[in-house]
């Protein structure tokens, strides 16, 4: 069996207690060893194999999935933060649906819900923004013309923005050139939830400044929208006391 295991945005602990037993049992742990914390490592038996995908092609990670497999060994697909958000995972699963392999995924934290812990950040604040934008630059990998940043920037949503800390120049221009305003709130989170996290708060127009003030390069998500400013919103109906729910209101006994 194969497990594709969300590593988290960064702090060792932030893995799901379902991730850490799997790393527990795993015979062998393939991790990325670019972003996920070796920390996690730790949690890994120790005759278990341990490969480091970031100097492997994908056809190497599948030859050592297979191998394992065949000696009906478990296997733990270490991948940070979230595995279904730019975790290249669907390619490797649609070979392993190919040699007829089961597998099975547990998720991880992602680098957007690191960053927004650390600010203290509600990504949906009721009269201010109800969505969230999970997008990114395109860069070696193409971003569909209907998905790009202006287009996106149109809603005013709250967005998150991945793998684009080294466009930050063109990034600001096209997010102003989308919809948001020069002013509107903004946020860069280094690393979120490692050791050495930096986080700035700032506006849509000086982004690329304070990147660069900062030497913000990569490993950063760089977050836009009003909730960053933590005003303006209506409090939750769900509090409400006249809002009635199942547990609370008309008819339910105290």
């Amino acid at each position: 069996m194969i497990y594709f295991v969300g590593a988290g945005c960064g702090a060792a602990d932030l893995i799901t207690v379902r991730g850490m037993k799997l790393l527990e049992k795993a015979d062998v742990i393939i991790y990325a060893g670019s972003l996920v914390n070796p920390q996690l490592l730790e949690y890994a038996r120790a005759d278990c194999q341990v490969f480091n995908s970031a100097y492997m092609t994908l056809d190497q990670v599948m030859e050592e999935m297979l191998k394992a497999d065949k000696k009906g060994q478990m296997v733990v697909r270490l991948h940070t933060g979230e595995p279904s958000i730019y975790g290249a995972v669907q390619e490797q699963m649609h070979l392993l649906d190919e040699n007829n392999i089961s597998y099975e995924s547990c998720p991880g934290v992602s680098a957007c819900f690191g960053a927004a812990a650390s600010l203290n950040l509600e990504y949906t604040l009721p009269d201010v923004s109800q969505s969230l934008i999970i997008t990114r630059m395109e860069g070696k990998t193409k971003v569909p013309p209907r998905e790009s940043i202006e287009s996106f920037a149109s809603h005013q949503a709250s967005m998150a923005i991945y793998l684009s800390a080294g466009m930050m120049d063109e990034l600001q221009e096209r997010l102003i050139s989308g919809g948001y305003s020069k002013d509107c709130p903004a946020a860069i989170v280094y690393k979120a939830s490692w050791p050495d996290e930096k986080k700035y708060i700032c506006t849509v127009d000086s982004l690329a400044k304070t990147a660069r003030d900062n030497d913000i390069k990569n490993l950063a998500v760089v977050l836009v929208g009003d909730v960053i400013s933590k005003s303006g919103y209506a409090l939750s109906r769900l509090y409400a006391p006249d809002f009635e729910t199942g547990f609370r209101g008309k008819g339910i006994d105290k």
